[in-house]
This record gives C-alpha cells, sequence and structure tokens, in this order.
C-alpha cells in the first residue's frame, strides 16, 4: 500500500502527456519552495493558532465556572431584584405600565398568526398594551393576510396597530426606528421586541417587566429563546443609548453594547424561555450564520474607538468587552476554530517537519469540547456529531468574520431566515408519501466538497506515510464536509 502513495502532496496531478510534465514542475517548484517558504509560514500559522487556541481555552475554563457555579449553588443573580414584590405591588395597586410590543416581519406568510396571536395572548391589562405589527413584506398577498389578521384581533378588543413603510432602508433596525416614532409610543415606558417566529408565553411580561419599574439602573431584562435571547427594553435606555441603528446586520447587539457604554445594566432571565423557530434548510442556517458572524466582526471594527475612549465605563469593563466579548468569542473562535482544526492540522501532515504540540492538537480542543458537554449534559450524545458539524460551519464563520472586519462585500447582505411554522410538521408529513425530488443547484455546495476532497487526500497520506492517528480525526471530519455538500439537508 505505501509503494502506491507518491510521498510528495505535489505529485497529485495527473502523470499522462502535458499533466505529466505539470506534475513534474509543480513538484520541483514545491520541493524548492518547501524548506525557505512553506514550513516557516506553517510553522508560524502554528505558533499563531497556539496562542488563539489558549486563548479559547481560557475563556471556556471561565465559562464554566461560572455556569457550573450558578447550577450547582442554584444562585441566581436576578433575585435581588424582588420579582415577587414588585408583581404584587403591581397587583394591588393597579399600576401598571403601558407595554408596546414590536413584531417585525417580511413576508411572514407560515408564522404571522402564530407570532400575532402569541402577542395578543399576552397576560396585561388590555389597556395598557399595544401590538405593534411592523410588516415590511413585498408580497402584497402577504401584506394583505397579515393585515387582516390585525384587524381580527382588533375586532376583539386588543389594541393592535398594522404599520408599513414605502421602503426597506435599514431592513429589521429600519423599521424598529421608524416603529418608535409613532405618536402613540410616545406613551409607553418599555416595549418588548419578537421576531416573527416568537411564541411568547402568556405570563411573559408578568415574569420581564418587574424588574424594570423599580430598578432604573436596568435597561434590558432579557428571557431565553429555546434557542438565544430574547427581552424587554425600557424605552428612555434605547432613546439614550442613540437609538436603532442599521450600520450592522446585529442591531440589536449594537444598541446593547451602546447602552452598556452609558452605564446601564441588563439582567438574563435564564429559567424564562421563548418559543422560536431553527432555520429549515442548511442554507437558511448558512445566512444565519453568515449574518451573526460578519455583523459582531464588523461592529468591533466601527466601535473600537467608542469603546476606548467612552467614559462613562470602567477599564476592566472596557477590557471585557474588547478582549472577552469581541475578540475571543466572535472573532478568535471563528478564525481558530476554521483555520487550525480544518487547514493547518491538515496541512501539518503533509509537511512533518512542522512541530506539532499535541497541547494545542490534541488535549486543548478535547478540553474545550468536554466542557461544552458539562454545560450542556443533555445533549452529550451528539457530542461528537456537533463537533463535526460545527467544523463544517467553521468555514462560513470564519469567511463571514474576515468580511466583517475588512467590511468586504456582503458585509451589509441580510436575507430573512425562512420559517415554515406549522407548515413545516405538514411538509415533513408530505415527504413520507412522495418521493424526494433532488435538485443539484441548490444542493450541491462547492466549497464543503472541495474541503472534504482535501480532508480526505490529508487522511489517505496520513495512513500511508504519517507517523501519528490524526487520520481518524481527518476521515471523519471529511465525510462531515461530504455529507454537507453533497445534499444533505435539514427538511
Amino acid at each position: 500500500m505505501r509503494g502506491l502513495v507518491l510521498g510528495d502532496p505535489a505529485a497529485v496531478v495527473g502523470v499522462g502527456g502535458g499533466d505529466g510534465v505539470a506534475a513534474e514542475n509543480l513538484r520541483l517548484l514545491w520541493k524548492q519552495a518547501r524548506a525557505p517558504v512553506v514550513v516557516p509560514l506553517l510553522q508560524g500559522a502554528v505558533y499563531v493558532c497556539a496562542a488563539m487556541s489558549v486563548m479559547l481555552f481560557m475563556e471556556r475554563v471561565y465559562m464554566a465556572v461560572v455556569i457550573l457555579s450558578v447550577k450547582l449553588l442554584r444562585k441566581k443573580k436576578y433575585t435581588k431584584y424582588g420579582l415577587e414584590a414588585m408583581k404584587e405591588d403591581l397587583e394591588n395597586n393597579n399600576n401598571h405600565p403601558v407595554i408596546l410590543v414590536q413584531i417585525p416581519m417580511y413576508n411572514e406568510k407560515e408564522v404571522y398568526r402564530l407570532s400575532i396571536g402569541a402577542a395578543c395572548g399576552l397576560s396585561w391589562p388590555p389597556d395598557r398594551i399595544i401590538i405593534q405589527v411592523l410588516d415590511d413584506s413585498t408580497d402584497p398577498f402577504i401584506k394583505e393576510l397579515v393585515q387582516l389578521e390585525c384587524q381580527r384581533w382588533a375586532a376583539k378588543g386588543v389594541n393592535i396597530k398594522y404599520e408599513i413603510r414605502s421602503n426597506r432602508n435599514g431592513y429589521k433596525a429600519g423599521a424598529l426606528r421608524e416603529g418608535l416614532k409613532k405618536p402613540y409610543v410616545k406613551e409607553c415606558n418599555y416595549v418588548a421586541i419578537f421576531d416573527a417566529d416568537f411564541q411568547p408565553e402568556a405570563d411573559y411580561l408578568w415574569r420581564t417587566v418587574p424588574f424594570l419599574l423599580e430598578n432604573p439602573e436596568l435597561a434590558l431584562v432579557q428571557a431565553r429563546w429555546k434557542f438565544g435571547t430574547a427581552g424587554v427594553w425600557r424605552l428612555q435606555a434605547i432613546n439614550d443609548a442613540g437609538g436603532w441603528k442599521d450600520r450592522t446586520t446585529v442591531e440589536d447587539m449594537d444598541l446593547a453594547v451602546r447602552a452598556s457604554l452609558k452605564g446601564w445594566k441588563f439582567v438574563f432571565v435564564g429559567d424564562l424561555s421563548v418559543k422560536n423557530e431553527l432555520p429549515s434548510t442548511y442554507k437558511a442556517y448558512r445566512y444565519q450564520q453568515h449574518r451573526w458572524s460578519c455583523g459582531p466582526a464588523n461592529l468591533f471594527r466601527k466601535m473600537l474607538k467608542e469603546i476606548i475612549f467612552s467614559e462613562r465605563v470602567s477599564m476592566l469593563k472596557k477590557f471585557h468587552v474588547i478582549y472577552a466579548f469581541f475578540f475571543v468569542r466572535k472573532i478568535v473562535a471563528h478564525l481558530v476554530t476554521f483555520f487550525f482544526y480544518c487547514v493547518i492540522i491538515p496541512t501539518c501532515v503533509l509537511v512533518p517537519e512542522i512541530r506539532l504540540p499535541k497541547l494545542v492538537a490534541v488535549y486543548i480542543p478535547f478540553t474545550i469540547t468536554i466542557l461544552n458537554a458539562i454545560c450542556t449534559p443533555r445533549s452529550v450524545h451528539l457530542l461528537i456529531f456537533w463537533i463535526l458539524f460545527e467544523n463544517v460551519m467553521s468555514m462560513h464563520r470564519a469567511k463571514a468574520t474576515i468580511i466583517g472586519l475588512l467590511e468586504a462585500n456582503r458585509v451589509n447582505e441580510w436575507v430573512v431566515t425562512e420559517k415554515l411554522g406549522n407548515a413545516g410538521k405538514q411538509k415533513a408529513a408530505s415527504k413520507l408519501s412522495k418521493k424526494p425530488r433532488f435538485h443539484i443547484g441548490e444542493r450541491f455546495h462547492v466549497m464543503e466538497v472541495l474541503m472534504g476532497s482535501y480532508l480526505f487526500y490529508c487522511a489517505i497520506y496520513n495512513v500511508c506515510l504519517g507517523r501519528d492517528h490524526f487520520y481518524i480525526y481527518l476521515f471523519l471530519q471529511a465525510a462531515a464536509f461530504f455529507i454537507m455538500g453533497f445534499g444533505y439537508d435539514f427538511n
């Protein structure tokens, strides 16, 4: 077997005719550049990635300690705010504040009824709540459906407003900003914001708003999505922070950071969850992850000076925001996952002169994985699959992060995540009775296939000529890239 594989990675080109000459030239070039150029650059990249891995490791250890401390001690930071006493005072004195509930939507045919119905079902005095549906739909038929749904709830006595714009400037941030300019918003002190696929429980406001009433330093009370976070804002904090801005694709993070720099505080209510929908297709998930990775990197670029020169926060808080929140979690995490584990480690297999410390190549990622598993014990049986899939997605996240940092093309690309609502169940059931249709243009992903091919070649090379067992990981990771590249989908 070993005799069948060339000992040089450049020799994979065909050997017939002109291809043979090209292969020989390529192999010669590789030999000439290997020692003076390739090896030093690759070794330097290993050291850089090793440093980033240590940074990520320390951040994960810190987060694991915090999470475990909270779980073991059963201590909730927000209990100091006296929620029960505030709720009792509200009920006894009947002094409920006026709450604005905003629902931004865009061509949400499958979920508009669910989100509007959930918002209209919130338990709060009907004369002290305003439901604001911000419809940016471009499909006239869907627009009519949403408007009719609002009229149906209005006929039941719900104070619901149907608002549209003549354009989609600023996308979601623009819609929220325009919504706050309506005259009736002046009587409101707080605003709850739900995406079109959010379905809050009826007692959601009772479990969030009281935190804000007697704690004027609080800007936001966050609840937990089934997969993420949602919350209620103090309107004064939104205005003090400069309002909604559409300069990045993470308008909520932008507002939260600016409010934090103004001295406002936040509370996260971890045991309050809001039902929402995951992306229904791999393509939709890729677009969502591009937005969520590109946006923070671009926001970091835009706000770095603002954070450094902020006068209302301490140096410790500035360091936390710049280093921990942005640099490690939003930039390093994406870059090191892809470049180190999917590019540099496989390449080191082809260049045995490179010194690859097992501490950073094996033990640190293994420890990080264990720490993640401890924090989410219910999903431990999916750990291996999750790691492989996350590494596939890291390719798109790393690309999006670089785009955000360089402010290149697609930096402000906004593709709304398609939502299926209850229709998703119907589609899943119909697929059982219908033959699946394969659309090569939609289901074939070139980048994933190319990465899978490279990893597979490195694995074969490692089996035949390597001195370690990296091929075990390389074969598994190549398989993950191939699965996603050759048409696997969520739906």
